[in-house]
């Protein structure tokens, strides 16, 4: 558990990784087949760990401010069938340090699957990951953010303790829209019962509206100054904010696929050459941050030991 005297001016960066392969994506599904999937070149491997690389490089002597910045911990929510086929990523992962949490087993759609299903595919990821790190799998991340009030029920009952797939974005119909306002938040966790939790991905809010700041595609196409201003005002409002990215994201040699549409090429390919260099300066710029996982956020705001890595 974390320990601090003064918790109230910590100001913490919860980063992400949604562990999947270049062909497994939602945009191009129409076009990639489920069992094509094993004869795909898979990119997934030699992306994470120049991610995880370049989380390790922050505990060399170049960072700037040695008083607070350290090696970032990570939550990585990992695909089961990239797990299974890539075990040691898995472990490579848990032993750098990072938290290893289920992005679900085959990447379906959780609001296209019916109920026992979607509980085969929570519960067998989640025990996958279990037994590749001997560690306890604590959170849950949907494809496509593809929640709803009875999915998430289901997610608590599969044995998750929290659940990080809420992102208030209006604008992409696969986003799954739940209603928190009469739910008590302790920064950015939301209490959906006693021991489980939601942490939503970070958006701007102006007037009625939400801006996308949480990453993923929105991380690449906004540029570096006003994005880092949107992060500004979310630490200053909420001392916490949740980001999000892929692997392949980091990726601009990944194969094309030209039978896709012209819309969902333009929001997969733009700006992979600068991700990695921009993932890298978000975290020098905010080297004064606490960067913690998941579950080192919820345990330093909840008394609940149960969720303690």
């Amino acid at each position: 558990m974390i320990h601090n005297n003064n918790q109230s001016t910590i100001r913490n960066i919860l980063l992400t990784i949604d562990v999947e392969d270049w062909f497994q994506v939602e945009n191009f599904k129409p076009w990639i087949t489920y069992s094509s999937w094993a004869s795909r070149e898979s990119r997934v491997k030699k992306n994470t760990h120049q991610l995880l690389d370049l989380f390790d490089s922050f505990n060399t002597p170049h960072t700037t401010d040695k008083t607070h910045c350290s090696k970032p911990r990570v939550t990585f929510f990992i695909l089961g069938w990239i797990a299974e086929k890539f075990p040691d990523l898995v472990r490579e992962i848990h032993k750098r340090g990072h938290e290893v949490a289920s992005h679900g087993y085959h990447h379906h759609l959780c609001a296209k699957v019916p109920r026992g299903e979607l509980i085969n595919d929570l519960t067998d990821s989640r025990k996958l990951l279990e037994d590749i790190t001997g560690a306890t799998v604590f959170g849950y991340r949907a494809p496509s953010f593809s929640i709803s009030d009875e999915i998430l029920e289901t997610i608590e009952a599969s044995g998750y303790h929290y659940d990080s797939s809420f992102n208030s974005f209006d604008m992409n119909e696969r986003y799954g829209q739940v209603d928190f306002s009469q739910n008590k938040k302790n920064g950015i966790a939301v209490e959906i019962s006693k021991t489980f939790y939601e942490l939503p991905v970070s958006n701007f809010k102006l007037g009625n509206r939400f801006v996308p700041l949480g990453g993923g595609g929105y991380f690449r196409l906004i540029p570096f100054p006003v994005f880092k201003l949107g992060i500004q005002s979310l630490l200053n409002q909420d001392k916490a904010y949740l980001f999000y990215m892929h692997p392949w994201e980091i990726d601009p040699e990944q194969p094309r696929v030209n039978e896709a549409s012209r819309f969902f090429k333009f929001r997969h390919y733009t700006n992979l050459k600068k991700t990695y260099s921009k993932l890298s300066t978000l975290i020098e710029s905010f080297n004064q941050c606490r960067f913690v996982t998941c579950s080192q956020y919820l345990a330093a705001k909840i008394s609940a030991e149960q969720i303690i890595p």
